[in-house]
């Protein structure tokens, strides 16, 4: 069983004989939520698309914009649960478990961080490379593991990567973040050898980077009858996949409607259909009582109900099922065990956002053109690392960032080099390089 004492730390990857050093008043886990917000990594975030192409005249979101939200939903969650575990618990508990909800919204952060140009689709095109396309044959040149790695790329994989990994001229564990909040964005606590699907949580490359913390923390190793690797989840990873549940699905609607994918009567339904006929009538007499006759105003309001409704809920559900959480027993997402109205609520948005949202016209076409972009620049500079002594291979791995080690005499090490500086261009610059070295666009002399 896990106890909350040992899972919420504050000591740092890579910095662990530092630990005692700090002289200023900020606490650790809100250095770690500095340290994000003022990295590279994150601003890049504001040129990834979340789910629509930015169409210029209605400012839908962004991954960096969903990010911040997410973390907003997360410190929200943190500090109730803070409150109802000191409520059980009282004095018996460490100082730092008063943290949560800033370890959560940081977490949030960088929930999205490892996601490649054109989300999904990115993914995809980097999966395929290796068992559809031309990357195929490396197959004999690579281990067992490395090659599960990068045919079941994963964004949450790679988030953990981009965080803990010493890039060349970086320091010892990469971010250096805090043990707790590193934990608590392994939402797939296993090796991809071991995963089901195409979701796991780290790379092999950082499969000893994930022991320490789990160890440090005394995060549960799951028995399996199968030899079957994986931990039990941190507990707080529930709460940041339920602050990003809540927002995506939500925030998505809203984008839907100002887009005028989704009607303002269709929205309207769905999102009271999270509240009895009651609670219904209160909110349309609070809109009525605050004169707002602005359908985006309306809309707005009745998302912030939405989710403030949902919040409470994954809270409840959370203390329900603590104790099961904390012996790794627990199954499936907080969301799915939320009360039947608002689960079937919830399931409902997921299935028009599936329908008309995720499918519509605009959405299709970022991912088929994302998904051709990133084929290329794999292809291509896949085979400059294979043969870097042609001169076309020169110029390519000449655009590569000092920070990837694309010159290694080891393969696997510019194979991930490749991967690291693809996965980390934002959809602009991933257009941008695409039409340069395929001769599209040249630069202005």
């Amino acid at each position: 069983m896990m106890n909350w004492n040992q899972l919420i730390s504050n000591c740092r990857l890579g910095q662990e004989h530092r630990h005692l050093e700090r002289h200023d008043d900020r606490t650790e886990f809100k250095r770690d939520y500095d340290r994000l917000i003022f990295s590279a990594p994150f601003r890049r975030l504001q040129n990834k698309t979340q789910v629509f192409p930015l169409p210029g005249s209605v400012f839908v979101h962004n991954r960096l914009t969903h990010s911040l939200e997410v973390a907003s939903v997360g410190m929200s969650l943190g500090n109730d649960i803070f409150q109802k575990l000191y409520e059980k618990y009282g004095s018996e508990l460490s100082p730092l478990v008063s943290e949560i909800g800033q370890i959560v919204a940081t977490a949030c952060l960088a929930h999205d961080m490892g996601n490649p140009p054109f989300g999904h689709s990115g993914e995809k095109a980097i999966q395929t490379f290796f068992t559809e396309g031309k990357g195929a044959y490396l197959k004999e040149k690579v281990s067992e593991n490395f090659w599960s790695d990068i045919t079941r790329f994963d964004g949450n994989a790679n988030g953990f990567r981009l965080l803990v990994h010493s890039f060349k001229g970086r320091r010892e564990g990469g971010f250096a973040m805090t043990y707790s909040t590193l934990a608590s964005i392994v939402k797939y606590p296993f090796p991809s050898y071991h995963a089901k699907k195409n979701k796991f949580g780290f790379f092999t490359s950082e499969h000893e980077q994930y022991l320490n913390i789990a160890h440090r923390l005394g995060i549960e190793q799951l028995t399996a009858s199968d030899g079957v690797e994986r931990w039990a989840r941190h507990p707080l990873v529930y709460l940041v996949e339920a602050a990003d549940d809540i927002c995506y699905e939500i925030m998505d609607l809203e984008d839907a409607y100002k887009l005028k994918i989704l009607t303002a009567d269709e929205t309207r339904e769905l999102m009271l259909g999270f509240f009895d006929e009651d609670i219904q009538q209160k909110i349309m007499e609070r809109i009525e009582t605050e004169h707002l006759s602005d359908e985006n105003e309306k809309v707005q309001y009745m998302r912030a109900c939405v989710i403030g409704k949902l919040e409470n809920e994954c809270v409840r559900k959370f203390m329900d099922h603590e104790e099961q959480i904390l012996a790794g027993s627990f199954e499936g997402s907080l969301i799915e065990h939320i009360a039947p109205r608002q689960r079937d609520a919830y399931q409902r948005c997921t299935k028009v956002s599936k329908s008309r949202i995720y499918r519509s016209r605009p959405v299709l076409d970022v991912e088929l053109s994302g998904y051709r972009i990133m084929a290329t620049l794999m292809e291509l500079m896949v085979e400059a690392i294979e043969h870097p002594d042609r001169y076309y291979s020169q110029q390519l791995i000449g655009r590569v960032s000092s920070q990837y080690d694309i010159d290694s005499p080891d393969l696997e090490t510019r194979l991930m080099a490749v991967i690291d500086y693809i996965s980390g261009m934002t959809d602009v610059y991933a257009l941008d390089v695409y039409q340069k070295i395929c001769g599209i666009s040249l630069p202005i002399i």
